[in-house]
C-alpha cells in the first residue's frame, strides 16, 4: 500500500454506570456462569438516559487531544463509525465538527457497523495520502444500550456503549499504514440487523421494533471462516506473515468466538487484545477502546505492528496492518 498517512494520537470513553451480570440476573433469565462461559463478558458500560453517541465522541476526542497534546481546530475531516446516531440527520460527525470549532472540516458518518472503526481508518489513509486531507479524526462512537433489547437473554448480556477515535495525519516520511482488506457477504445480512424505515429484508419480515436482532450460530460461523482468510490476506499484501505482527486487535465480539478464531488462524491469543470483558460488544468502538488500554497496560509500543480487523452487520469485514508511532 502506498502511504503517506501516519496515526498520531488515540483517545477513548466510556460512560461511568456499569451493568454487571449480576445487575442481568435481576431482570432477565441468566447468570453470571452463563454469560461468562459464552461470551467472556463481566461486565458493560452504560450510557445515561441523557448521554448519546456524540456526547461519547466528543469525550473520547478531548481525551485524544489532551493525552497527546494535540491541536484539533486544524482537523480537515472528521469520519465517524456508528450504528447509533443520536439522529438520522444531522451526523455525529458534524456534532464533533462544530464543538470543536473545526471550520474547515468536512463531516461524514460511516456505517459499516462492528467493521466501522478499521472501514474508517482506510478511508483518511487514503484521503491524506491522495493529498486531499491533511488531518482526519477518526471516531467510532456506540450506544447500543438504547437499541437491546432487555427481554432477550441472548443479546442483551453482549452489548455496551463507548467510544474512541484517532488522529491520522500527513506524514510522507515515516507513515503508519502497510496494507489493507475489505469484504462483504451481503446476503448474511438478515442475521444481524436492526429493523429501520424498511420493515422486511430479502422477502422476510423483520423482527426487534428497533433493536438488534441476531442470530448468532450464523453470525459466529461467518465469521471465524471468513476473519483467518482475511487476516492471512492483509498481511500477504505487506509482504509480511502473521508472525511479524506484534498485537492482533479484532473486533470483541465475544471472546469464544476470539479464541476460535486465533485457533483458525494460528495467532497466539497471548497476543490478541479484546476489550469486551469489562466494556461488553461496543460493536464500532470496541478496537480502539482494546487499543488505548494495550498502551496503557505496557503491552502496545511505539514501533509494534499490528493487525486490526473488524466484522459484523452488512455482513462486511476489514482488515488494516499499521504501525503505531505515534
Amino acid at each position: 500500500m502506498y502511504s503517506k498517512a501516519r496515526v498520531t494520537a488515540i483517545g477513548t470513553y466510556v460512560p461511568e454506570r456499569i451493568l454487571s451480570n449480576e445487575d442481568l440476573e435481576k431482570i432477565v433469565d441468566t447468570s453470571n456462569e452463563w454469560i461468562l462461559q459464552r461470551t467472556g463478558i463481566h461486565e458493560r458500560r452504560i450510557a445515561s438516559p441523557d448521554q448519546f453517541s456524540s456526547h461519547l465522541a466528543i469525550a473520547a476526542v478531548a481525551n485524544l487531544a489532551q493525552n497527546y497534546q494535540k491541536t484539533l481546530y486544524d482537523v480537515d475531516m472528521v469520519l465517524v463509525a456508528t450504528s447509533t446516531p443520536d439522529y438520522p440527520f444531522p451526523s455525529v460527525a458534524s456534532q464533533i465538527q462544530a464543538h470543536f470549532g473545526m471550520s474547515q472540516a468536512g463531516a461524514i458518518d460511516l456505517g459499516a457497523t462492528c467493521a466501522g472503526f478499521t472501514y474508517g481508518l482506510q478511508v483518511a489513509n487514503g484521503l491524506v495520502s491522495a493529498g486531499l486531507h491533511q488531518k482526519v479524526l477518526v471516531v467510532a462512537a456506540e450506544t447500543l444500550s438504547k437499541v437491546t433489547d432487555y427481554t432477550d437473554r441472548t443479546t442483551c448480556i453482549l452489548f455496551g456503549d463507548g467510544a474512541g477515535a484517532v488522529l491520522v495525519e500527513r506524514d510522507e516520511e515515516n507513515p503508519s499504514f502497510y496494507s489493507s482488506f475489505t469484504g462483504a457477504k451481503g446476503e448474511g445480512g438478515i442475521h444481524v440487523y436492526r429493523s429501520g424505515l424498511s420493515k422486511e429484508m430479502q422477502g422476510k419480515p423483520l423482527s426487534g421494533n428497533g433493536c438488534i436482532v441476531q442470530n448468532g450460530r450464523e453470525v459466529y460461523r461467518w465469521a471465524v471462516t471468513t476473519v483467518p482468510k482475511g487476516m492471512v490476506e492483509v498481511v500477504e499484501r505487506a509482504q509480511m506473515t502473521l508472525e511479524q505482527v506484534d498485537w492482533f486487535i479484532p473486533h470483541s465480539a465475544n471472546l469464544r468466538m476470539i479464541e476460535s478464531i486465533c485457533e483458525k488462524s494460528g495467532f497466539p491469543i497471548e497476543k490478541t487484545l479484546t476489550s469486551m470483558a469489562y466494556y461488553g460488544n461496543t460493536s464500532a468502538a470496541t478496537i480502539p477502546l482494546a487499543w488505548e488500554e494495550g498502551i496503557l497496560q505496557g503491552k502496545v509500543k511505539a514501533g509494534d505492528t499490528i493487525l486490526l480487523y473488524g466484522f459484523g452487520g452488512g455482513l462486511v469485514h476489514a482488515g488494516t496492518l499499521l504501525t503505531w508511532n505515534p
